[in-house]
């Protein structure tokens, strides 16, 4: 620094200081009350009602909605049916609260879950679709008028909810309303997050809303944000903050505690390591920092990072940092766990299909269990919003000569084909321009075949493959760049001999959860008697639309060469594992140029889910799972497919590409991916973590982290940290756990918070699962997930990572991978 820095650094101080007046001006940095301009306490019933208005107008301002029309509307209120059906429509009172983001719905029922459903936050929302889009809305068209209705869909497993408005021009001020919020609330910060979450929770806690809060105010918002402070502590922090005196907080003073609250002395200590003189980071102690990062250690990075998160004027034009700044970029996406790189397509597209891993569903059609839930089109939307690129089809003969799609020989409710294909048809490329696989369960007569065909070329059109794309011999399946917005259809195919008709009719093979078992049988029958078989006909006009996805009986390893890529095979999980266990390696050579597709067990009747990585670990591309089930397998599998921008498709390592690979997952000592790695994680602490017993207001969550790993047999390996006790607001373990690794690139980080408990067993709080190859080292910040895969903002894990190989450490992992595999070259 320059000779004068003690007057910059006193200038500095002065202006940070002076930085209250912004915070006052209503500007906050930390999150608490809006603040009346000059700080001056409001008094008057005149200024009282400006305070109440200005407290309601604070967070439609911070979201830049305060002067929206649509919004106003909601926050008025609007009178609508919900409707479930035919007979089942309600009158409800909708209306958008003050916090900006939660909707109320009013309800007649008393129960704890009713209740728990009577509002909604737009963060919870997937989508608004306009008009009869839903099943429900669907069945009424025609006899209530469409431009009138909407569905809010929900992430995770909560009922969608149709609405029939009193007019048109309401129903279009919702949907876009409800639109416009989602945005705004998706572009937030964390910073800002955490600004929205505390004011929520003091709103709440501010019972006789006249904006100031007395000692049992503060400790009942204690316990809301799930903080156990001793009463000495917290009567301390009370009298320290209430500088009037009066047994009150005003809006300055809540603003005080909450900045004490939020204090997070473990980033206070990384900046005071890294600062010189603990004021300020100078551009080339940023740079040190991002250097130990594993980061672009440039100076003109580190400027860029100064210039983005830096608010003090005086600070940024001097290329200076603050401990303010600092904690901004800290908590900012910039910092995540998560590499940035990986958030968009960044893998080679140009491979063939069975060189990838592919996103896949089983028995798609189903909302709950295989024998008596509903069949709906609802689950198709929600995995091909979450980038599945195969879902599953069972098709049956159907009334009046439409086929339908449900679980055949069970209680299962119907849907017919030609609705799901119309909602393939419109949802298929919105989150991923990848192809999309079918995978047909054909179960129906040759006449209903052929309808099948025609709704499929009318509805799907030119994007609906019917022939090669190359009259070339097919040497290898192709991509999924060159298959870029096609749909594929996989069935069985009929072709000209006899034999192999019979091993090719739908009767051959099954993957429905309920008639796995019945295959075997059906597959002796036709060795006994072919004939039987050869008359269960295909439709010659589905069958032409079976082009790259052949769907026959697995005929074993040998002879590999005179398969054709086209063809693929159905597993069942524990005939997949076998074929791992007893023939691992042949088996990755298999699937390195055909596909496989694996499907739970029949008896897994409430649609509980196998672990995906065994059968990643043997190179299967369709790993197929009851995505309405939520659980470890799915997050797993939501961690596997989280990188190359979510399209559904990850290249599997090159070692298991080649059909001569050596790749065994059973042994993997010295062979192909071996990469001994030790992954050494500090789990600091956590922020914001929500509370479990919501029913009792005293209840506060005792957390503790485990640390998971996910991979080939040897690496799979758990550990996890001390619990904290009563504390789910900012516990701080400082835990240190370390793992080693033999094959990185097959092997995902699972981190789990637990509620831990003495009696039973501990509750879950949330997870974020990450494969290792997408972490980036240092400090970073982990943004957990709840149980169904949506956000749980703001909670958060702060963690330190590092990698080390052989003993020397490797900045980040992608460069530690680049260079094992430079070695070994």
């Amino acid at each position: 620094m320059r000779e004068d820095s003690g007057l910059h650094l006193f200038r500095l101080r002065t202006e940070l200081t002076d930085r209250h007046q912004f915070i006052k001006a209503g500007h906050s940095l930390l999150p608490g009350y809006n603040v009346r301009q000059g700080g001056t306490p409001a008094t008057g019933t005149g200024e009282h009602r400006s305070k109440v208005v200005e407290k309601t107008h604070d967070p439609l301002r911070r979201l830049g909605v305060l002067d929206n029309e649509d919004v106003r509307v909601m926050m008025q209120g609007t009178n609508m049916v919900k409707v479930r059906s035919q007979r089942w429509q309600k009158s409800r009172n909708l209306r958008l609260l003050e916090d900006g983001v939660t909707v109320w719905c009013e309800s007649t029922k008393s129960s704890r879950k009713a209740k728990a459903q009577q509002t909604f936050s737009v963060s919870e929302v997937e989508c608004v679709r306009e008009g009869c889009q839903s099943d429900a809305l669907r069945r009424l068209s025609g006899s209530i008028p469409e431009s009138q209705c909407f569905t809010v869909v929900f992430r995770g497993a909560r009922k969608s909810l149709d609405l029939l408005c009193p007019c048109q021009d309401e129903a279009q001020r919702w949907v876009r309303g409800i639109r416009t919020l989602k945005e705004r609330v998706a572009s937030m910060t964390q910073k800002e997050k955490l600004d929205h979450w505390i004011r929520g929770y003091l709103r709440r806690a501010d019972q006789n809303q006249d904006g100031k809060m007395s000692y049992d105010e503060v400790k009942r918002l204690l316990q809301m944000i799930n903080i156990d402070l001793s009463e000495q502590y917290a009567r301390c922090l009370f009298k320290k903050c209430d500088r009037s005196c009066d047994g009150r907080l005003d809006h300055i003073e809540i603003e005080e505690f909450c900045r004490e609250l939020l204090r997070r002395p473990e980033l206070d200590a990384v900046f005071r390591h890294y600062s010189s003189n603990g004021c300020v980071l100078s551009t080339a102690e940023l740079r040190d920092f991002l250097g130990d990062q594993g980061e672009d250690a440039s100076l003109l990075h580190a400027q860029s990072l100064i210039c983005t998160f830096e608010l003090n004027d005086w600070a940024q034009k001097n290329q200076f940092m603050t401990q303010n700044g600092f904690t901004m970029y800290m908590l900012s996406l910039e910092n995540d766990v998560f590499n940035p790189d990986h958030a968009r397509v960044h893998q080679d597209m140009s491979r063939p299909l069975a060189h990838y891993f592919i996103s896949s569903s089983h028995n798609t059609y189903l909302t709950k269990d295989q024998v008596t839930s509903a069949s709906s089109t609802e689950p198709y939307i929600r995995a091909l919003n979450q980038g599945c690129r195969c879902v599953e089809l069972d098709c049956w003969d159907g009334d009046k000569g439409e086929p339908v799609i449900y679980h055949g020989h069970t209680l299962t409710s119907k849907v017919p084909f030609k609705e799901v294909i119309e909602t393939i048809a419109q949802y298929a490329f919105k989150a991923s321009p990848y192809p999309i696989i079918l995978s047909l369960e054909n179960h129906c007569s040759v006449e209903q075949q052929a309808v099948m065909a025609k709704h499929l070329r009318a509805i799907l059109g030119s994007r609906l493959l019917t022939k090669p794309l190359s009259e070339q011999p097919l040497k290898d399946l192709p991509s999924p760049e060159e298959l870029k917005g096609r749909i594929l259809v996989k069935a069985k195919k009929e072709i000209p001999r006899l034999g192999q008709m019979g091993k090719n009719s739908s009767y051959a093979s099954f993957s429905s959860s309920f008639e796995d078992e019945l295959a075997g049988s059906n597959k002796s029958t036709a060795k006994k008697d072919p004939a039987k078989v050869v008359c269960c006909k295909l439709s010659p006009e589905l069958s032409d639309l079976v082009v790259y996805c052949r769907s026959v009986s697995f005929r074993g390893f040998e002879n590999p060469s005179e398969k054709s890529p086209a063809e693929m095979s159905s597993f069942s999980e524990s005939e997949a594992l076998r074929h791992i266990k007893d023939s691992g390696k042949l088996f990755v050579r298999h699937n390195s140029r055909q596909l496989s597709r694996i499907y739970p067990s029949g008896q897994r009747l409430q649609s509980s889910n196998y672990d995906p990585q065994e059968m990643w670990n043997g190179g299967c591309q369709m790993v197929a799972l009851n995505f309405q089930t939520p659980g470890e397998q799915m997050d797993l599998n939501q961690g596997r497919f989280l990188p190359n921008g979510r399209c559904g498709y990850i290249l599997k390592p090159s070692f298991m590409c080649s059909p001569t690979s050596n790749f065994n997952p059973e042994n993997t000592g010295g062979g192909p991916g071996h990469i001994p790695t030790q992954f050494t994680i500090r789990i600091i602490s956590a922020q914001q973590l929500p509370k479990i017993n919501t029913d009792k207001a005293s209840s506060i969550v005792d957390p503790q982290v485990w640390v998971e790993i996910h991979g080939v047999a040897i690496d799979n390996s758990r550990d996890k940290t001390h619990r904290i006790d009563n504390n789910g607001f900012n516990p701080r373990w400082d835990c240190t756990l370390s793992f080693q690794l033999q094959v990185p690139e097959l092997a995902l980080v699972r981190f789990v918070v637990e509620d831990h408990d003495h009696t039973a067993k501990n509750d879950f709080v949330g997870q974020f699962t990450i494969p290792f190859t997408s972490l980036r080292t240092g400090y970073r910040h982990v943004h957990l997930l709840k149980a169904d895969g949506s956000s749980l903002s703001p909670a958060t894990l702060f963690v330190h990572v590092k990698v080390t190989r052989k003993g020397v450490p490797i900045k980040t992992v992608s460069e530690r991978m680049a260079l094992a595999k430079g070695k070994k070259a």
